[in-house]
């Protein structure tokens, strides 16, 4: 634990301390010195705060497993599905779909992490079952050079459990210490969006080669390491061991959380900003496969190889670390409004690119395809950085306390339905206007309409509140409930601990005192508690 959380701690068993979230309350980066975006200082700084092994449970699984392996997944299944199944466009883009399932489903693994302990604790034995689920998935899709669509989709679909899982007990862990840290939320999701940009990137660069050189199968049973990695975390997670637990209280522990889950997302400020984000996602109606199917084909489309397609992706990775690093230094400060309206309308606008060069118009202006292409490809990727980073902060302060996975998880499915919407809404328009493996002359009409569908979303803004990142969210009643679950169930934090140990020592040497201090019997009641 770093110098500023033991100063927090002795001040917290003072009468004169100070809340944390309040105005007196000092950003942590500049507790420590370190300039906003010096690199080492700034890990530093969080793996003292929030513990190291958090910071590598992010970096494993949002930079390796979700970031390089979810670059390399992207463009090893996109083929695999074209060369080795032989589907057509709007079919992978259905059974894209399909295996965002285990997505839609986040509150589920959200509940399990949250009030299932297994052994004892809470995220560990998650991460270890998501690694297990990812080498089994991708090890059968890598030896079955035959295996049928059906037991492809379901191997898939397994993957992608695995990768959910471990997406929302890691999610759980950063809105934990963005409601413990709260000066910390914004530099959380920006060292997720941080190791998801940089592993993009690298996997990106290396994902056609590894293509063109042991196949689409081959590459999906690379996979299978990320995975193990992930398996790691749980091994390495600092996490202290809650006491068991009856089925009752299991149960009961269910029953609590759903209704904490149900009264918080019935408040207007935050079912509203909910369900803008589920209309921005849906209303952008995703064609990736149509796109894709159009940059391979030898005849009518621009005949990219598997390296020249992953080196575009690659530096689309290059636009997404840019904007988190445009986020975390200039906008992560503004309004949620004004930040998630510019983005929507430049991703109307970026979108327009693709038009330019499905259109060959780059042509007529002396730029050549592949030149052409790879710049479409990082504002892209660059914009819809932009506009996914205040959604995450926006989400992850939605949270209440006790239930922080669950909720964090739901928010995500919502979004995830969202992206399902669009990805089958783009699949239909692809069948409708009959863009298939080897026709696209209507590639440019499926464009022009995703484009102005992103405009839709504009019309909602009012439901996104006006407040910036730093504010507060949910009633503040809310925040100080922390007996969502069962004290049992909670495992202490190391800041509590602390506490607790400091509390038993002034409790028992100057009981009349502590008595007559209202808020040192605060830390008696921790006591009783814990």
């Amino acid at each position: 634990m770093g110098e500023g959380n033991v100063e927090e701690t002795v001040a917290l068993a003072d009468s004169d301390s100070v809340p944390v979230g309040s105005e007196k309350e000092q950003p942590l980066n500049s507790v420590h010195g370190a300039p906003k975006w010096s690199p080492f200082d700034w890990f530093r700084m969080l793996a003292e705060e929030l513990h190291w092994s958090f910071v590598y449970g992010v970096v494993a699984v949002y930079g390796i497993s979700q970031g390089l392996g979810g670059s390399i997944w992207r463009v090893g299944s996109d083929y695999y599905w074209k060369d080795v199944q032989q589907v057509q466009p709007s079919a992978a883009q259905f059974y894209q779909g399909i295996t965002s399932i285990p997505w839609m489903i986040k509150p589920i693994w959200g509940l399990l992490t949250d009030v299932v302990p297994v052994a004892g604790y809470r995220r560990r034995p998650y991460f270890i079952l998501s690694g297990i689920l990812g080498v089994i998935s991708m090890l059968t899709l890598s030896l079955h050079s035959k295996l049928h669509v059906a037991f492809a989709l379901l191997a898939m679909i397994c993957f992608m459990a695995g990768a959910a899982i471990s997406d929302v007990t890691i999610d759980a862990l950063g809105a934990q210490n963005s409601i413990t840290h709260p000066t910390l939320a914004p530099d959380v999701q920006s060292l997720m969006g941080l190791s998801s940009s940089i592993g993009s990137l690298i996997g990106f660069s290396i994902s056609g080669l590894l293509v063109h050189a042991i196949g689409s199968q081959g590459v999906l049973g690379l996979l299978s390491i990320p995975a193990i990695l992930v398996l790691s975390v749980g091994l390495l997670l600092k996490e202290d061991a809650s006491p068991s637990c009856s089925v009752k209280q299991v149960f009961d522990n269910f029953r609590e959380a759903t209704m904490t889950m149900w009264e918080t997302l019935k408040l207007p400020q935050v079912w509203r900003p909910c369900f803008y984000m589920y209309l921005s996602l849906a209303l952008s109606l995703n064609i990736q496969e149509g796109m894709f199917y159009w940059y391979t084909d030898t005849s009518k489309g621009l005949s990219f190889s598997e390296g020249s397609v992953g080196l575009i992706f690659a530096i689309g990775s290059v636009g997404s670390l840019l904007g988190v690093i445009l986020y975390q230094n200039i906008l992560k400060d503004y309004p949620f409004r004004g930040l998630l309206f510019w983005s929507q309308l430049l991703l109307s606008l970026s979108g327009m690119l693709d038009l330019v060069l499905v259109l060959r118009l780059n042509l007529k202006l002396g730029m050549p395809n592949y030149f052409f292409a790879v710049i479409d490809e990082g504002v892209s990727q660059l914009v819809n950085r932009l506009k996914w980073m205040p959604i995450l902060v926006l989400s992850a302060k939605l949270c209440p306390p006790g239930i922080e996975g669950t909720f964090f998880a739901l928010v995500m499915s919502i979004e995830n339905v969202g992206l399902l919407t669009s990805s089958w809404g783009g699949g239909l328009l692809l069948h409708v206007l009959r863009v298939t493996r080897s026709e696209f002359s209507n590639l440019w009409a499926a464009i022009l309409i995703r484009n102005l569908m992103r405009l839709v979303p504009l019309l909602f803004l009012f439901l996104v509140p006006k407040s910036d990142h730093n504010s507060t969210i949910l009633p503040a009643e809310m925040l100080e409930q922390n007996n969502v679950l069962e004290p049992n169930m909670m495992p202490l934090q190391r800041d509590d601990i602390e506490m607790a140990s400091l509390a038993e020592e002034r409790a028992s040497n100057l009981p009349e005192e502590i008595e007559r201090n209202e808020d040192d019997s605060e830390l008696v009641s921790l006591v009783g508690n814990t």
